[in-house]
């Protein structure tokens, strides 16, 4: 596991679950989590020589840690200006508290996300040219 890589490229996701909670909208959120996953495929795919799944994996992760940690420090702009997601948080079927239903379906969507970077991780392993040095026992 290349833990480095995975710290640096996590940073797209503090960025973003900061952004979230004050600039971008949610129907409009997806479009950067698309680049981002592209963006994060091609350096898992530059950097790395094997895990190429696990290291994609990782990393949403750790993006999820990021957003749920700025979405809670940050809950009452982000529930302002996000009504759909407040909706679904205040009125979710368990009756959890808004903070910990957002927690709870934050670490579903990281999962899921950590999935598809997973996957584009090794699609862009297959793609790009990688300049690591193979790790030899």
């Amino acid at each position: 596991m290349n833990w480095n890589l995975i710290l640096k490229l996590s940073l797209f996701g503090l960025a973003l679950g900061i952004a979230t909670a004050f600039i971008i909208p949610s129907n409009i959120e997806g479009i950067f989590w698309l680049a981002i996953f592209i963006i994060s495929a091609y350096f898992i795919a530059k950097n790395c020589t094997y895990m190429y799944f696990a290291n994609g994996f990782c990393l949403s992760l750790l993006n999820c840690v990021w957003i749920i940690a700025a979405h809670l420090i940050f809950f009452e702009p982000y529930m302002a200006s996000h009504a759909k997601e407040a909706d679904m948080y205040n009125n979710n079927l368990l009756h959890l508290s808004p903070r910990v239903a957002l927690t709870i379906i934050g670490v579903v969507i990281g999962i899921v996300s950590g999935l598809v970077q997973g996957l584009f991780a090794f699609i862009a392993s297959k793609i790009v040219k990688n300049r690591a040095i193979p790790f030899q026992d």
